[in-house]
């Protein structure tokens, strides 16, 4: 690693460390050291696993990379270039100008925003409790969650990056900021097509009366912002609004890859076609009945039963799409701790689901040669679905967080 490498990422722990100081919680010895600790522990297994070259980055990542450096940077936006929105190409077109490794700086960007997504999920859990230790703890914890390290610092990818947008947006709905919440799931949905998962939230949020309608006019407008920088690089306006459509036959055909969705727990089927466009429509009809069920009792929607809600989509969707990822869970992984942290009768939801993305992880690392097959985590989730239709029902009116928050 050369100098401009540990100067960014002496940078990012600097900053890492200043957040929850300046949040007031690391203001005594005991704190403060724990919190030191776990940094030092978050960051020190990252740089340990820089120099790991995933499959994901040998075949794609590096050549993109390349493809800028020898086409003038952010001048090829205007070409049609992998399977990545446009904002995540525009830090690659930046990393081709750049005299350091990009497979360094691939990781750092994720570094950057898994302390982006742990400042989200501090400020989330703050709407729920003044707890310090519980403000704190959700902080590290997510700094430290496995599939959050193993993302960005071992596979290269950018899941934080989306995720980190979802949570802030999530943040801001619950805290009466329509527009802005508004504006940071355009930004996800601008990074990563996999905020659907949570966006279906924002019809259940006009039905709480967090969001008017009309707030929604910040989502497209967000989205074209963001297309700007290859429309001046002569990128034509139609391919950048309609690019997730345009990539919609690179999903592929298999049923699941490498998900713990129901399709793990199913035998490969003949006719493929079928059963997708099935566990669609049984998608479809999963969201449809979370809407019909919170708009009849959206007289008791309130910040509880939303983040039971938010959790539903999170998890279900994906687990009942087909053409599913193993990274496709890394956002509800994430929220989980949520609850988990503010009450440790929830702490199951987050294990489980933790279980579940972590084992397709390890499934990958391993080549597909995983000691635990993946449908053990499709069992896992469908264990956190039914406890959270059991919590969203009874939170609904609930007082058991505002309790918490009391504390």
């Amino acid at each position: 690693m050369n100098i401009g490498v540990i100067a960014i990422f002496s940078l990012l722990l600097a900053v890492a460390l200043i957040i929850p100081w300046r949040q007031g919680l690391m203001d005594k010895n005991r704190p403060f050291i724990i919190a030191v600790a776990a940094i030092a522990v978050a960051f020190s297994v990252r740089i340990f696993l820089f120099d790991f070259r995933s499959g994901d980055y040998n075949t794609f990542l590096v050549h993109w990379v390349d493809f800028f450096r020898q086409n003038g940077g952010f001048a090829a936006l205007k070409e049609p270039l992998g399977n990545y929105n446009l904002p995540y190409l525009y830090f690659l077109a930046l990393f081709s100008y750049v005299e350091i490794n990009d497979l360094y700086l691939i990781k750092l960007l994720s570094l950057a925003f898994d302390i982006v997504l742990a400042f989200g999920m501090l400020k989330l859990t703050g709407l729920f409790t003044r707890s310090k230790v519980r403000l704190l703890a959700v902080y590290l914890i997510t700094l430290l969650l496995p599939t959050v390290v193993l993302n960005g610092a071992r596979w290269a990818q950018c899941d934080s990056i989306y995720v980190s947008f979802a949570v802030l947006a999530l943040w801001a709905a619950l805290s009466d900021k329509p527009i802005r919440s508004v504006v940071f799931i355009a930004l996800s949905f601008a990074f990563k097509l996999q905020a659907v998962f949570l966006m279906p939230l924002w019809l259940v949020l006009i039905f709480a009366k967090k969001v008017r309608v009309w707030h929604l006019v910040f989502f497209p407008l967000t989205y074209f912002i963001t297309t700007i920088p290859a429309l001046l690089a002569g990128r034509p306006l139609l391919d950048t609004l309609l690019l997730y459509y345009n990539q919609a036959d690179t999903v592929g055909t298999a049923l699941n890859y490498n998900s713990p969705s129901i399709f793990a727990l199913l035998k490969p089927s003949g006719n493929s076609d079928a059963v997708s466009s099935y566990a669609i429509a049984i998608a479809f009809l999963f969201v449809l009945l979370i809407f019909t069920w919170t708009f009849l009792r959206r007289k008791n929607l309130n910040n509880e039963s939303l983040v039971f809600i938010a959790l539903l989509f999170a998890i279900g969707i994906p687990f009942l799409l087909p053409h599913m990822h193993d990274r496709y869970f890394f956002m509800a992984d994430v929220l989980t701790l949520l609850p988990a942290v503010l009450y440790a009768g929830y702490i199951p939801l987050a294990a489980l689901t933790s279980f579940a993305s972590l084992l397709c992880y390890h499934s990958y690392f391993k080549l597909y040669k995983s000691s635990l097959p993946v449908s053990y985590g499709a069992i896992a989730l469908i264990g956190v679905l039914v406890i959270l239709l059991i919590l969203t029902a009874s939170h609904l009116g609930s007082r058991r967080f505002s309790q918490l928050k009391r504390r």
